[in-house]
């Protein structure tokens, strides 16, 4: 596809914007504080635009998308629906805890509540998943993106080229500003997300509504797009479905009762790159406010990313072969369906998207190394400045370093690259998640229970992958994490602590919720239940 100059126009001006204001708006970090958890001075609507830009990239536009005009269909919607309620339960249960103790990190928890050397395994793992599965999956799944809408398929150079724009963009405003400048890069680019996929679902609707056979010549937008809501349904319900069959390979409904809610715990209460600009919250109604406004937003991010995948299927799915597959199915209807103009918005949409994820998960990666690793084990006393230049100058090796794997992840094997995420993860989210809920919960649990519930994650996790790889792997997650507990419950009553551990306070902080938090939370979750009822 040739790139017109209007094309090239907004997207430089896009990102000029993006890149000039994020920078002047964070040119005076100072502090650490400042640099990694921009002065703790984060607002609601940059929080819940951040945790949206920071979470959605081409692990959706390709991977998810890719899944729901596959084998998952709708079904794949659920790790949006269950991440809005698990999002209502982190504001109100989580974010409190780590706000009061005015952790940095979400490893640093570890250290207060077992031992430092819990801390040092949990961003041990996080540095590993961060650099060699997540960084690299977006910048490969960009670069698919670009390639795919612009470029030549059959052309490794292509996918090339895309990766180094997405890293070098990236890395440029988070190496200056920290995550002050991610936060003010992901208002923009969040808010064009949306705006973009929605457009993108809209010009579905209206290309297969001209395929109607009550659709004449000439016919208005309004009819054309009905016509399109009318024919879309019906020609694809077998894949509107919530709900799919316990031998489904990717997503059983057993694995809705415990394997989902996993990953989903996971990643949006005790994720790094997701979890920063709570932490980074002016105060704990902010923070709260900004995650239920997050979750708000993911109740419609099926709509303007699932169905054009699906939509792609219906009038592309010829030309959906290839290693890439269904992957593409996203990209396919970008590039066939939208005209320069839109196109280019569109198009600098879903990079600000991916841009704003490998951003967010740069920033968290050089954090996580800089405070847990550099800060606690190898340099206690380094000043703010020595501080900031580490992170820095790793966020540049970490980029450096997911360009150089990226190009790796087209093989095959991998099942497509929201499946090759998820796998992954799989080995440390259960460790994790097991170790921080327990540990919330029972107060004697000793700083052992909490090592070995981290340590036996991985070979748990491991062997059943090898050995019973015919279960899915949400199913995986949930196995290894009721082994974890049990193991953890034992160490409990064998040897429990005797007294609890006392956790960090920070002055005057009032964890009870604010009313209209609660009232919110309860609309997000009540409104997940009905769509689950209406596409069941």
């Amino acid at each position: 596809m040739e790139l017109s100059w209007l094309d090239i126009s907004v997207f430089l001006a896009f990102f000029g914007v993006v890149i000039g204001v994020s920078m002047y708006k964070s040119r005076k970090e100072k502090t650490s504080e400042d640099f990694f958890l921009a002065s703790r001075s984060l607002l609601w609507p940059f929080i819940g635009l951040s945790l949206i830009a920071a979470n959605i990239s081409t692990e959706h536009f390709v991977g998810m998308a890719g899944q729901g005009a596959g084998i998952a269909g709708l079904a794949i919607a659920s790790y949006e629906w269950i991440a809005a309620i698990t999002l209502v339960f982190v504001a109100i249960f989580f974010l409190p805890r780590f706000l009061r103790s005015g952790i940095f990190t979400i490893p640093e928890y570890l250290e207060y509540r077992y031992n430092p050397t819990a801390r040092a395994i949990m961003a041990f793992y996080t540095m590993v998943i961060y650099i060699g599965v997540t960084i690299a999956a977006v910048l490969y799944s960009g670069g698919l993106t670009l390639q795919t809408i612009f470029g030549d398929l059959d052309n490794p150079r292509h996918l090339l080229y895309g990766i180094l724009v997405i890293g070098g963009i990236a890395g440029l405003y988070t190496i200056w500003g920290g995550l002050k400048a991610v936060a003010w890069a992901d208002l923009f680019q969040g808010s064009a997300l949306i705006i973009g996929g929605a457009i993108t679902m809209v010009l579905g609707f209206i290309a297969i509504g001209k395929l109607h056979p009550s659709t004449e010549a000439g016919a208005g937008i309004f009819s054309t797009l009905s016509n399109g809501i009318q024919l879309f349904s019906e020609k694809n319900a077998d894949k509107l479905h919530m709900i799919l069959p316990k031998d489904h390979s990717v997503l059983p409904w057993t694995a809705l009762v415990i394997g989902l809610w996993i990953p989903n715990f996971y990643y949006w209460g005790l994720n790094q790159y997701i979890c920063q600009r709570t932490l980074a919250a002016k105060t704990l109604k902010q923070g709260q406010l900004g995650v239920i406004f997050a979750a708000a937003l993911k109740l419609i991010i099926p709509f303007i990313i699932i169905f054009p995948g699906i939509m792609s299927l219906q009038l592309f799915g010829d030309k959906m072969t290839g290693d890439s597959g269904t992957d593409a199915a996203y990209p396919l209807l970008i590039r066939h369906l939208v005209g320069p103009g839109a196109r280019a918005f569109i198009f600098a949409a879903i990079s600000g998207a991916v841009i704003s994820s490998l951003a967010s998960m740069l920033n968290s990666a050089s954090t996580i190394f800089t405070m847990d690793l550099v800060k606690r084990h190898l340099k206690k006393d380094a000043s703010d400045r020595s501080l900031i230049w580490t992170g820095r100058i790793t966020t540049g090796v970490f980029v450096v370093i997911g360009m150089l794997i990226a190009p790796m992840l087209g093989d095959p094997r991998f099942m497509g690259i929201f499946t090759y995420i998820q796998e992954f993860q799989g080995y440390i989210s259960p460790g994790i998640l097991g170790v921080f809920v327990f540990g919330m919960i029972f107060k004697k649990a000793p700083p052992m229970s909490g090592v070995i519930g981290l340590v036996l994650s991985v070979p748990v996790y491991g062997f059943l992958h090898w050995q019973f790889s015919e279960i899915a792997f949400l199913n995986r997650m949930a196995i290894t994490l009721v082994i974890i507990l049990v193991v953890m419950a034992l160490i409990t009553y064998i040897k429990p602590l005797a007294e609890p551990k006392v956790m960090p306070v920070r002055e005057e902080f009032d964890m009870r919720p604010a009313p209209s938090v609660m009232w919110l939370g309860a609309i997000v979750i009540a409104v997940t239940i009905g769509l689950y009822i209406i596409f069941w």
